[in-house]
């Protein structure tokens, strides 16, 4: 099947919905019924308009979360159309990707 994978870069700090934005994506994804998502602390990251952030340092703010998705590509357009609508901002990458699953009775809904 081919689709996205979809990846949400944001901060523990960052809340939408009385949730953690990472943690409400995640359930978002759960709730369209799209193919998966992985939650990932990162350790570091780099903005060009500020300061580097690095994990290691106490402060916990400074962490990044990823979150990555993969849906059909009508899906992953109505994860978009529902952030839209939910006013949501945050920094993504689109990357196009094909997908499925091996063995035996197995079966990949987009």
């Amino acid at each position: 099947m081919n689709g996205y994978q979809i990846t949400f870069l944001t901060c523990p700090d960052r809340r939408h919905c009385d949730k953690p934005l990472a943690q409400w994506l995640v359930d978002l994804a759960r709730e369209m019924d799209l193919c998966g998502a992985v939650l990932h602390e990162c350790g570091t990251d780099f903005n060009p308009k500020e300061r580097p952030h690095a994990a290691h340092f106490p402060k916990l703010m400074d962490q990044t979360m990823e979150i990555r998705i993969t849906a059909s590509a009508e899906r992953a357009e109505r994860l978009f159309e529902r952030l839209r609508a939910e006013n949501v901002s945050l920094f993504y990458v689109k990357t196009p990707i094909e997908f499925g699953m091996l063995g035996e009775n197995a079966q990949v809904q987009g």
